[in-house]
């Protein structure tokens, strides 16, 4: 079995436990195993940034130190975590006067010339839709997502290797194959507001109903999102959102990995949707899918 370098990131030991153990399960699954980068560190993406350039570039530079030791391709589940780990890694390709910076300050050599890749580029890569097709033990029949890439995996423009950056199509291939009827919508890309979500509320609420509205309006039943900070934003904000405006929504979000256990018959799916704050269950169990 191939074994990948895993980056799991904060959020999926915390509050996206369910994207974390989802993924692993359904790689293992499919036939290639994740291996936790040992003694990884937080890359800092929700606010190193804005604190200092060099702490940005260091907090990510170790853990590309600790994947350049272990040799290989790194595989990251988290677009925040995704966006920073590229980024830093560029500028310290790049530069080498920042490559000796950042060495110093973490104590080994971070130039890590190995690709960092998404979940979804390996699903693609190692599996293939036509072979996952064979493994569905349950089609997801009667889901109508619309696919969130949100704005930190594609920006900027180089961003993400093996899609459109423009109109990303990785996701809604995989969940078609698995039998969903994926909806046609112009905001897969779209930011959310996650980085604003407890400063400007006010903004973030009105940004996460125009998602939904455009969901509804392209006759989604849920969205499906390969990010945690844009699960948690969209599933927090969707009810805020009810005190602002006419509409309310009730859209279900899911991780794609999620959906990928249940349509491959896995079990431990029940535990996961019940942790939700907005509870998919209804959902599924009025689709035949719980």
């Amino acid at each position: 079995m191939k074994t990948y370098s895993f980056y799991p990131g904060c959020s999926q030991l915390s509050s996206a436990e369910e994207y974390g153990e989802s993924a692993l399960k359904v790689s293992e699954r499919l036939g290639f195993k994740l291996e936790t980068l040992p003694d990884w560190n937080c890359c800092g993406a929700s606010s190193a940034h804005m604190t200092n350039h060099l702490l940005a570039l260091s907090l990510p530079g170790r853990d590309l130190a600790k994947a350049r030791q272990r040799g290989g391709d790194l595989v990251v589940v988290c677009a925040a975590c995704y966006h920073n780990l590229k980024k830093a890694q560029k500028e310290i390709l790049e530069d080498p006067s920042t490559a000796a910076q950042v060495e110093r300050i973490v104590g080994s050599d971070p130039r890590f010339e190995g690709r960092i890749v998404h979940l979804l580029d390996v699903i693609a890569e190692e599996v293939g839709l036509e072979a996952l097709k064979e493994k569905v033990a349950r089609p997801l029949e009667g889901l109508r997502p619309v696919s969130y890439y949100g704005c930190l995996m594609v920006r900027p423009r180089g961003m993400i290797s093996n899609d459109d950056p423009d109109n990303p199509r990785l996701m809604d291939d995989l969940l078609s194959a698995m039998g969903a009827e994926v909806r046609k919508w112009s905001y897969k890309t779209d930011c959310c507001g996650g980085s604003l979500s407890l400063t400007r509320t006010d903004i973030v609420v009105k940004l996460v109903n125009r998602l939904f509205e455009a969901a509804e309006e392209a006759d989604a039943n849920c969205i499906v999102v390969a990010c945690p900070m844009c699960l948690a934003n969209l599933e927090m904000r969707q009810r805020e959102g009810r005190l602002f405006f006419r509409l309310e929504h009730d859209l279900p979000v899911f991780f794609f990995t999620e959906l990928m256990a249940l349509a491959l018959g896995m079990k431990g799916t029940e535990e996961w949707f019940a942790k939700h704050l907005v509870d998919p269950r209804p959902l599924l169990y009025a689709k035949g899918l719980a």
